[in-house]
This record gives structure tokens, C-alpha cells and sequence, in this order.
């Protein structure tokens, strides 16, 4: 840290030099506030609803006179299971220009939605029917922020997935979805977020009109859109998001010391204390954390699909939803990013992955390649989704 010398009554002070990230995130917040009309407070701006905007600065550079930077959004909501995370670059000849376009864009994109969400203005109804389940939400998307574009009408993103949104959503009071669309010559990103998380299906929908309406052979350009949707009724999910990460991080530590059968069987008493007797959290807890493991440590693709299995033998059918309908998978996957973020063994790892029904499945496809003179590597692979069977009755998926 950068130190100036002080003399006072003819003593020398080593006094910190301001720091710079400090006074940008001031700007932001003051423009933001006063953008917003909302309340500075404790260094966050509150707003109607119960909605709290927090703000970090990332990347701060200047290049040429020209100050560069990267702006992070944190919105919270009682209503939210993960807080609305949006970085936004922006620039300036001033580091108050560039915190004012930060201001800008975050107003235009996230926050547009999210005002008319509150006051319920222009609403589009999207009904979302799977599992014998039935949710009816109001759906907010106008502003399309788009960088670099010019001398064509903004076009709406959502459209081209408007088909495939109702297959996204599931009993949660707030679901959002982010589309950004960027390409510079021949490089292009598509990435399509609900939520958060990214969604690997969806981006196939915008392939055609990033390779032949978004021209980039002089400049970068980027399109950006977030939809917001609101259940409109409350949510009625019987455990909280608490519940299934503290679980899910004692069954991870369980699972990572089993050495035998007796022990599994330990764990899986355990697991129902853990989820106060809840059996299908349990058991979903059971199922897919090995999967989790698998897919983020063996680097093979999977998609955006689940697989509930129901009836057996040849009456057994298997019906399709999204990983974004069953809200405790993220949750899930959080408490396993959280342990592989601690840097545990690979014998701890492989303890857990080796339960995995995809880690078998990987390991007889690679062996049977070997058998046939071929090669196969995990990357090269494809795996739809997880299928899974809850033996108790009346299961839900929540």
C-alpha cells in the first residue's frame, strides 16, 4: 500500500494513501442512489420492496487516457435464494464518467426489469406445467443494452427463447434470466444465465443471429438482456435454502470418509437427521452430490436435464425436467464448490465420485473404447442429464 509522510509537532506518521477503489465505489453508489431515488445507507442503497443494492469495484485500468472499469452489482431480496450478481464494464475519460456509465447500464439492463416488476407494469404471462405441477408467473423484459451496435433496431433476445423459458422455471417466488451476446471478428460468446447458473442448451437458440446479424469486423459489439419472473403465488416450498447447504455439507464430509458398507449405511441415518426427516430431500441429497462431483471434477459435458424415474419394470418411465425446476441441485452444487474450494484429497474425492452412476458409466465407456483400439477422453463426451428414483411416495419436486 502507497504511504505519504506526515510531520506533526515534529513527529513522522505513516498514514495510508486513500484508497483509489474506495472513492470509485463512493461514485458509483452516489450516482446510483441519486439515479434510483433510493436511500444511501451503510455503504449499500436501499430501495421499495425490500430490494438492497450492494456495489464492488474489480478491474480498475487505464489504457491511453481512457479509464477502464469493471463495476460489480450485488441485489438481495428476502424473496431471492441467490443474490443478482452483474458485472458491468464501463469507461470514461474520468474515473466519474466511467462510474456514471457503470450507473447507466446497470439501470438499463438488471434494474429496469426488476423497477417494473415492483410496480407491475406490462407484465407477460408465462404458465409453467411439469410433474403435475402448475405455476403461473409475470414475466418483465424490455431494455436490451447493446455496445457498439449501430443503425439497427434493437431486437429483443428473449424472443428467440420465449418456447423453451416455461421449461426453465419451477415453484420459486423469483427466477432471472441473462442473456449476453458478444463477438468481435470471428470470436463470439453466448451465454445464457438463470438465476446464475449457466444454462449450456439454451445459447444454440442465438447462433444464427450472432454469425449474421451482429457485424464485428471493425469493433467489438455486445447485447445484453435480463428477464425477470415473478410467481404470483407465494412460495411454498416446506425447507429452506439453509437446511439443504447445512446438510449438504455434512453428508460431503460423511461421504468423503466411507471405507465400507456399514459406514454408507451410518451416513444415510445420518443424512435424515440432517434434513429433519425430510426422506425425498435426503434422498435427492444422497443422489446427486456424487453426480455434482462427477461433473465438476471428470470434465465431461452434461446438459441442462434431469431424468425423474417413476413406476418399475417395463411400466418404469422417466419424465423430463430442468435442473433449474429442482431448487435444492444448486444448492447442492454450492456446498460441493464451497469443499473443492478447500483443496481436499483426491483419495477424499474419489470416495464420493466413485458413487456416481455417470462415473460408471464414463469408465465402461472408456474401457470399451480401449478394448476397440480407440481413445475416448471425458471431454469428449456428452451426458444429457442426471436420472434418479425416489422409492418414497407422494414425492415432489420442489
Amino acid at each position: 500500500m502507497g504511504i505519504f509522510k506526515k510531520k506533526n509537532n515534529q513527529k513522522e506518521e505513516n498514514i495510508p494513501a486513500a484508497d483509489p477503489k474506495a472513492a470509485i465505489k463512493q461514485m458509483v453508489l452516489e450516482g446510483l442512489n441519486a439515479k434510483l431515488n433510493g436511500t444511501l445507507y451503510d455503504d449499500c442503497v436501499i430501495m421499495p420492496k425490500g430490494f438492497t443494492i450492494d456495489v464492488q469495484i474489480g478491474r480498475m485500468e487505464e489504457n491511453e487516457g481512457i479509464k477502464i472499469l469493471q463495476t460489480i452489482f450485488v441485489i438481495t431480496n428476502d424473496d431471492f435464494d441467490e443474490p443478482i450478481i452483474e458485472p458491468v464494464d464501463s469507461q470514461g475519460q474520468t474515473d466519474e464518467e466511467a462510474a456514471n456509465m457503470a450507473v447507466e447500464i446497470f439501470n438499463g439492463g438488471v434494474w429496469h426489469p426488476l423497477d417494473q416488476s415492483m410496480t407491475k407494469k406490462n407484465p407477460q404471462h408465462i404458465s409453467v406445467d411439469f410433474l403435475r405441477q402448475h405455476y403461473d408467473f409475470d414475466m418483465y423484459a424490455q431494455s436490451v443494452v447493446r455496445i457498439g451496435v449501430k443503425n439497427k433496431q434493437p431486437t429483443m433476445l428473449i424472443n428467440f427463447i420465449r418456447n423453451e423459458i416455461p421449461k426453465y422455471l419451477g415453484s420459486k417466488k423469483y427466477y432471472w434470466l441473462r442473456v449476453y451476446l458478444a463477438k468481435y471478428k470471428e470470436k463470439k460468446i453466448i451465454e445464457v444465465r438463470i438465476n446464475g447458473s449457466v444454462c449450456v442448451e439454451l445459447p444454440k437458440y442465438f447462433e444464427e443471429y450472432v454469425e449474421k446479424e451482429m457485424d464485428a469486423e471493425q469493433t467489438f459489439v455486445s447485447e445484453k438482456q435480463y428477464a425477470i419472473f415473478v410467481q404470483r403465488e407465494d412460495d411454498q416450498c416446506p425447507f429452506k435454502k439453509d437446511l439443504v447447504m447445512n446438510a449438504s455439507r455434512e453428508t460431503i464430509k460423511l461421504m468423503s470418509n466411507i471405507k465400507s458398507a456399514e459406514e454408507y449405511q451410518d451416513m444415510l441415518k445420518k443424512l435424515q437427521e440432517l434434513t429433519e426427516g425430510d426422506m425425498n430431500l435426503a434422498s435427492e441429497i444422497r443422489v446427486f452430490i456424487p453426480e455434482i462431483f462427477a461433473k465438476l471434477t471428470l470434465g465431461y459435458k452434461e446438459g441442462d436435464s434431469l431424468f425423474l424415474l417413476e413406476g418399475e419394470g417395463e411400466e418404469q418411465q422417466s419424465i423430463e425436467f430442468k435442473k433449474t425446476q429442482l431448487r435444492s441441485y444448486f444448492y447442492m452444487q454450492q456446498a460441493v464448490l464451497e469443499y473443492l474450494g478447500g483443496k481436499p484429497t483426491q483419495e477424499e474425492v474419489s470416495r464420493i465420485v466413485t458413487n456416481s452412476v455417470a462415473f460408471r458409466e464414463l469408465r465402461n465407456a472408456i474401457e470399451t473404447a480401449k478394448e476397440q483400439g480407440k481413445e475416448i477422453k471425458p471431454d469428449d463426451l456428452f451426458v444429457p442429464g442426471t436420472s434418479y428414483k425416489i422409492g418414497h411416495e407422494g414425492y415432489r419436486v420442489w
